[in-house]
């Protein structure tokens, strides 16, 4: 067996009902004076509030920064970390989305370890210590909650990224009850998300691809699989939304370590200049991406294409791969998700900047089972118009 490292969060509540317990798990991990970052929908959808009520009855001060948006910029970050010093917090409680969480991370690590954004984009360059911090996921979908990874808009359009073992909690926080409330389209799109963590994490080329991530991934996509369409369906199915979480989770443990490819290479482009919702950019690439895989790593999609697709089975294993990959397809347009670049405004005289800005994503494209270059994205582009 090849070595590997593995690394995840401290520790992982998944309950649902949990955050009715944030003061006490709060007190113990934290302290007295916190920062809460989330984002305006979630105050003006009521789930903010209570949450500041019961810390507040708790004796603990909450400064709270809701100015999160989708793809979050580097002003945004820093905002909070200023934010965050000022109040002379002693932790972070990171409550919303993905750009929620990521912004949580990153600021419990600035403010903790006193180091400069910019010095820190890449693999392993930050050094310092980071506040205590705990991350309450309200979307099934990101697993930032269990990632070691920041996400962030920098300039125009480019995304970068901060990897390093600090950005993990203290504690992660599944609540099913808090993701009830989603739209049915966010439900589906975050969930798809979640898929493409799984089968790109089974399927990375990465030197840290592990057997430990191979299980989790499997065991997500079957959770994810089975539960999907009851979760967007029946919205207050709390058993499906559970299962959407975990599922969501593992995933997040899964790329946490056997790093993503492509499919988000050439996603983040689409995020960051045309602000599509990261799900969606992932669901627009995804098939056409896997179609592009398919004769580096056939046998992979063959193996994980029943785990969500149970009735592949019995399909023969020379035709199962591409089957799984129209079933993806399929199930994009069954739940309402777009399905071509076009129904987000993106034309083909985009597609250029596309390729170009997604040949930018290395510390990705480096993970990918068959070498992607700029003609590679461009025609991958053109099959998703």
């Amino acid at each position: 067996m090849t070595g590997f490292v593995f690394n995840t969060s401290a520790s992982v509540i998944c309950v649902p009902g949990a955050v009715q317990k944030l003061a006490e798990l709060t007190a113990k991990t934290i302290g007295k004076r916190v920062l809460l970052v989330s984002d305006k929908g979630l105050v003006n959808a009521g789930l903010v509030a209570p949450v500041i009520k019961q810390l507040e009855a708790a004796g603990i001060s909450v400064t709270l920064f809701d100015d999160v948006v989708a793809d979050p910029p580097e002003a945004i970050v820093l905002q909070a970390k200023e934010v965050a010093i000022t109040a002379n917090v002693e932790g972070v409680i990171g409550l919303g989305g993905g750009s929620s969480l990521d912004v949580a991370k990153l600021v419990a690590l600035l403010v903790g370890g006193g180091e400069n954004l910019a010095d820190i984009y890449g693999v392993g360059l930050a050094k310092g210590k980071r506040l205590p911090l705990i991350l309450i996921p309200t979307t099934a979908g990101t697993g930032s909650e269990v990632t070691p990874i920041s996400i962030i808009t920098t300039g125009e359009a480019e995304k970068k990224g901060v990897v390093t073992p600090q950005l993990l909690p203290d504690v992660a926080v599944l609540d099913a009850d808090l993701t009830v409330g989603l739209p049915a389209h966010v439900t589906a799109a975050t969930g798809i998300d979640a898929m493409v963590h799984a089968i790109e994490a089974y399927t990375s080329t990465s030197a840290n691809n592990n057997p430990v991530s191979k299980v989790l991934a499997k065991e997500a996509l079957r959770l994810l699989g089975a539960n999907i369409e009851q979760a967007v369906n029946t919205p207050k199915d709390r058993q499906a939304r559970s299962n959407m979480l975990l599922g969501s989770m593992l995933a997040g443990q899964a790329f946490a370590n056997s790093p993503v490819a492509a499919v988000h290479a050439l996603a983040y482009p689409i995020g960051g200049i045309f602000h599509v919702p990261h799900g969606v950019s992932n669901a627009l690439v995804l098939p056409h991406v896997m179609r592009f895989n398919l004769q580096a790593c056939g046998e992979a999609y063959s193996e994980l294409a029943p785990l969500v697709f149970p009735e592949l089975s019995d399909v023969t294993n020379d035709r199962r791969a591409a089957a799984f990959v129209d079933r993806l397809a399929e199930l994009s347009k069954i739940l309402g998700v777009e399905t071509t670049l076009g129904e987000v405004g993106i034309r083909e005289e985009d597609i250029d900047r596309l390729a170009s800005e997604a040949m930018k994503q290395t510390r990705l494209l480096v993970n990918n089972p068959r070498e992607v270059d700029e003609e590679s994205a461009l025609q991958i582009y053109k099959s998703a118009l």
